[in-house]
């Protein structure tokens, strides 16, 4: 088992680095590096005797972070940014259809499964759609929208609005609610 980089080679992360535990004062499965970012290795070592380890040194973000080999390149080597990552949630810009059959609408979330950067019309992605994986486009594919924090009803931002939400409710279970007949 031979490292591919040495002490001193500039590289670039080609996946998106997250916090698996093992980086203090973040939580895991924060993102810690976003792909396509360089830095420089500053020492090899090895994990479990059968994976090599680079301790990558970010310059931007000033973070060292332990790298695998596979999610390394050489910072000299052709680049293809690409939009979305692997588990991220995207939505169709348009019907997606196989033999007539709509696979996917807009509105419609997909989780991306593989990134295609080498793809000959550009960057593709494996998407799993509910009941079918499709390979899209790049341009074919938008986010999906996430509620903010702003669009969420909270008890300390405004009381008088939940009180409101609560009433409604229990009114509209007490008249959905069986009546006894009296005697």
């Amino acid at each position: 088992m031979r490292p591919k980089y040495q002490f001193g080679d500039e590289v670039r992360v080609i996946r998106n680095v997250r916090n698996d535990g093992t980086f203090p004062g973040t939580k895991v499965g924060e993102l810690l590096i976003r792909r396509g970012s360089v830095g420089y290795v500053r020492d090899v070592g090895t994990f479990l005797q059968d994976q090599i380890i680079y301790t990558v040194h970010f310059m931007d973000g000033d973070l060292i972070v332990g790298c695998r080999e596979q999610e390394l390149q050489l910072a000299s080597d052709p680049w293809v940014p690409s939009l979305y990552e692997f588990r991220e949630k995207v939505t169709p810009k348009m019907q997606l259809a196989v033999g007539g059959e709509v696979i996917a609408k807009p509105g419609d979330e997909g989780e991306v499964l593989k990134v295609l950067r080498n793809n000959p019309g550009g960057v593709a992605y494996h998407v799993r759609f509910p009941g079918r994986t499709l390979q899209v486009p790049e341009t074919s594919l938008d986010f999906v929208a996430e509620a903010s924090p702003d669009d969420l009803l909270s008890v300390e931002d405004d009381p008088e609005d939940l009180a409101d939400v609560l009433a409604a409710a229990a009114e509209q279970a007490e008249q959905q609610a069986p009546t006894k007949d009296a005697p």
